[in-house]
């Protein structure tokens, strides 16, 4: 009998459900599902999977401390088997972060496998403690989250590759680089199991994150090849659901190869013929056939923030434009236009207007250089709330939302003086408070 799981993870292959349409949580509720022989899902933001062998079970991936307890109990309710190893696909937090509750049980402590890389990045982890508490409520609008500085270290770690097993099931581990240094996956031969940590997550490669450590897009297609080499039966992500069948499974890796090829290539060809970043930028698209798979879509990263992380991997951080070299500092040129249009409130009106005929990326740097220009103006702050709501509306990716979310209520806040993180809130929630309230007899407002 399919798990529902597997059946919802073959709606959304043929397009029949979107991926956002999947009621993971319903999903969750109901325990861990089993995918594969002896394989078990737990699906979460953060994926966590069980595999029972002879010699006891283990974990690829342990998700997040906020869902430990409840993760730990779906997974016994599954197997009271000892859990003889975890292996970490990467340092992330939503990979990391639920082991506690296991190592409280009885028996043997659980021994960690992760790459080397892990333990690197769990220092940094620690050094930036502060920024990434920060970039993650601008991200996620996480109110209470404050980053870690001390984690469950690796207790054997490898460099290319390594192999354990349990009993009757092999783990067959190779490191990548692709949207981290650290990415380990696995292959299980005996089950044709695929489990991909992050290399593959059913939207566009996390590989521009504009507020993240580099990307790797070269080494990550390379890494997809050698996966789809396998001939797995099934493939196992680290988020979202799984794909069944070697030639979906194929597919699924290769498209994603081709995918990041192509910006890679693009942006190389440019570089080399000396365009600015600019330029770039705006030239390359990724293939419209590629764009248009279920599991391609630029839900959380997007293909201009890839070529940017492309640029920086190979051209460093100077965008190619000699008065970004060492330019004044931004409020100074903000003040600079402010004389010269007017002031403040005449820029920001000028954003306002950009923003009615549908050019919110001219609407937003106006209004940003209204509010350095003068950062005490509520009139203008206002305008600048508007112009960045408006353009978390319009954006596909939860990383450009989370950025404008942000600045919106950065500037919602000084007007209120309501809590930066509650303004938040309200704003992903949808409000646009200049948009009066429906009138029952004439249907909503339009929004302006």
């Amino acid at each position: 009998m399919t798990s529902p799981i597997l059946a919802h993870a073959d709606a959304v292959w043929r397009g029949a459900v979107t991926p956002q349409e999947v009621p993971l949580r319903d999903l969750r509720s109901r325990g861990v599902q089993e995918v594969a022989e002896g394989v078990v899902m737990w699906p979460a933001f953060g994926n966590v999977y069980g595999i029972s062998g002879d010699g006891g079970l283990a974990l690829f991936d342990t998700g997040n401390n906020v869902d430990a307890p409840t993760m730990h109990a779906a997974m016994r309710a599954w197997s009271d088997e000892p859990v003889r190893y975890a292996i970490f696909s990467h340092g992330h937090l939503d990979h990391v972060g639920g082991l506690r509750p296991f190592e409280h049980d009885d028996g043997p402590r659980p021994l960690v496998i992760a790459h080397e890389g892990v333990t690197a990045r769990f220092a940094r982890y620690a050094r930036t403690a502060g920024y990434n508490t920060v970039i993650n409520q601008r991200q996620f609008g996480f109110s209470t989250l404050r980053w870690p500085t001390s984690y469950r270290q690796p207790d054997l770690t490898y460099r290319d590759q390594i192999s354990v097993s349990l009993g009757d099931v092999t783990f067959e581990m190779r490191h990548a680089r692709g949207e981290t240094d650290d990415a380990t996956w696995a292959f299980l031969p005996e089950r044709g199991v695929l489990l991909t940590g992050d290399l593959f997550v059913w939207v566009t490669p996390n590989a521009g994150n504009p507020q993240k450590a580099q990307r790797y897009p070269d080494e990550w297609a390379v890494a997809l090849r050698k996966m789809a080499a396998l001939d797995a039966e099934m493939l196992l992500p680290g988020h979202g659901l799984p794909v069944a069948g070697a030639g979906r499974v194929r597919q699924a890796l290769t498209d994603t190869a081709d995918y990041l090829d192509s910006l890679v290539e693009q942006t190389l060809e440019l570089m080399n013929a000396g365009a600015r970043l600019d330029e770039i930028v705006r030239a390359v698209r990724p293939p419209e056939a590629l764009a248009r798979r279920p599991y391609l879509r630029p839900h959380y990263d997007e293909p201009e923030f890839v070529v940017r992380n492309i640029w920086r991997l190979y051209g460093g951080w100077y965008d190619g434009n000699p008065a970004h070299l060492k330019p004044a500092p931004d409020d100074v040129l903000a003040r600079a236009l402010a004389g010269l249009s007017g002031g403040a409130p005449a820029l920001a009106a000028r954003a306002a207007t950009a923003a009615a005929d549908g050019d919110l990326r001219l609407a937003c740097q106006l209004a940003e250089l209204a509010v350095q220009a003068d950062p005490h103006d509520h009139k203008v702050h206002e305008i600048r709330a508007r112009v960045y709501t408006l353009r978390v509306r319009q954006e596909t990716s939860a990383m450009a939302r989370g950025v404008y979310t942000w600045a919106a209520a950065e500037s919602r806040s000084v007007i209120t003086s309501k809590d930066l993180l509650d303004v938040y809130q309200e704003i992903a929630a949808g409000q646009m408070w200049w948009v009066p309230p429906p009138d029952p007899a004439t249907g909503p407002a339009a929004p302006e």
